[in-house]
């Protein structure tokens, strides 16, 4: 009688433990771009490895500069930081998004002079991951 309830324990305490690393998941950024249109900055990504989480907060900060066509910002308040943030749906442990930045300037950054951004970061505030990406937008 005793083999018949140990044989059915191990097997549950088996099963339990091989399903926990499943929904435990290994957070990732597999895609992540950035698109630069005037003075908006369009973050388009892909996180997975998200297990069985069914939602993910998101957030993309970055630096904003107004820069005249000799690659300077003349004046120190032509700089502001932006960002933008969005709670997104997981489906089968993976997400997908989309964050809009813009910049608003007083004065005005109109033409000849350009919005760049700079020190773009895309965070996963619910599982605290965060990438740089690289380059000036």
């Amino acid at each position: 009688m005793r083999r018949i309830i140990f044989v059915p324990v191990l097997a549950l305490a088996t099963v339990a433990l091989s399903v926990l690393p499943a929904l435990a998941g290994n957070p990732h950024f597999v895609t992540l771009s950035a698109t630069r249109s005037g003075n908006t900055l369009i973050i388009t990504g892909k996180e997975a490895g998200l297990g069985d989480e069914q939602q993910v907060n998101i957030q993309v900060n970055a630096s904003a500069s107004c820069i005249n066509p000799g690659s300077n910002h003349p004046k120190a308040e032509n700089k502001e930081s932006v960002s933008a943030a969005g709670m997104f749906p997981v489906q089968n442990g993976k997400a997908d998004f989309t964050l809009t930045l813009t910049a608003t300037f007083q004065p005005e950054c109109a033409p000849p002079m350009t919005v760049v951004f700079t020190d773009v970061v895309a965070g996963d505030l619910t599982n605290s991951l965060s990438v740089s990406l690289a380059g000036t937008f």
